[in-house]
């Protein structure tokens, strides 16, 4: 009321690596605290960038993608496509579209199949997994089956880089600190992949997840595509 300066101390909010900005809320005056990203330029440029990459991979592949419809149908009995409920930004749940490279039963024989997970974690991953089709390791190998993908990305619950879309039971088993890695939209390809994809232990993997969104940038998602390309031709952690 007397025209004092004051000045109120913010070490309150040191969560670590963050970000201050100062926001108006209804004409109230709003300090904001956030971990992601929050250059909504810079952000824009990113979904144009996934709408116009999008597009033109679906358009450029639509006769490898017709190629592997006929392969799937001849292999095995099934839809050529599989979608499963995984956990996208801020948990928002979405259908992920994959070509189908297990038996339609894959699902039911998960359980009598967990003594044999090879990841740490609340995640499953198996070298000779027995539920995987012939065509279906072909495709697991090439990381082709993960193409449809482009269709979520289009669509916007993906982006071309980002952290992978966990399935809801994965979730629930989360440590406190791992969901942070929700906070950002969900991808195809991220740190993770090129880094050894199934040799890295969950914890690791969830620590590359985070330090991919502490350090975003476009220029970093340039540099993540240039360099999945000769992880996905070296087939490395592919399984």
């Amino acid at each position: 009321e007397q025209g004092v300066e004051v000045r109120i101390s913010l070490d309150i909010l040191r969560f670590g690596a963050g970000r201050m900005t100062v926001a108006d809320m209804d004409g109230v005056p709003m300090l904001a605290f956030s971990r992601t990203p929050a250059d909504a330029l810079a952000l824009g440029l990113k979904r144009l960038f996934d709408v116009a990459m999008s597009t033109l991979a679906l358009l450029v592949l639509a006769p490898i993608f017709a190629a592997i419809a006929v392969a799937i149908r001849i292999d095995s009995p099934g839809p050529v496509l599989f979608r499963q409920r995984r956990v996208g930004q801020n948990g928002r749940a979405f259908d992920m579209l994959k070509f189908r490279s297990m038996y339609r039963d894959a699902e039911a024989r998960l359980e009598a199949l967990q003594g044999l997970n090879e990841m740490s974690g609340p995640v499953f991953k198996m070298a000779n997994d027995p539920r995987v089709t012939k065509v279906g390791r072909f495709l697991r190998r090439t990381s082709l089956d993960e193409f449809p993908q482009f269709c979520n990305v289009l669509k916007g619950d993906m982006s071309i880089v980002g952290p992978r879309p966990p399935i809801p039971s994965e979730v629930r088993q989360y440590k406190r600190w791992q969901r942070r890695r929700l906070s950002m939209k969900p991808g195809i390809t991220c740190i993770w992949q090129i880094s050894g994809r199934n040799n890295i232990d969950f914890d690791r993997w969830m620590e590359l997840d985070l330090q991919y969104i502490d350090e975003w940038s476009l220029g970093m998602d340039l540099k993540l595509i240039l360099q999945t390309v000769p992880a996905v031709l070296l087939r490395r952690g592919a399984k």
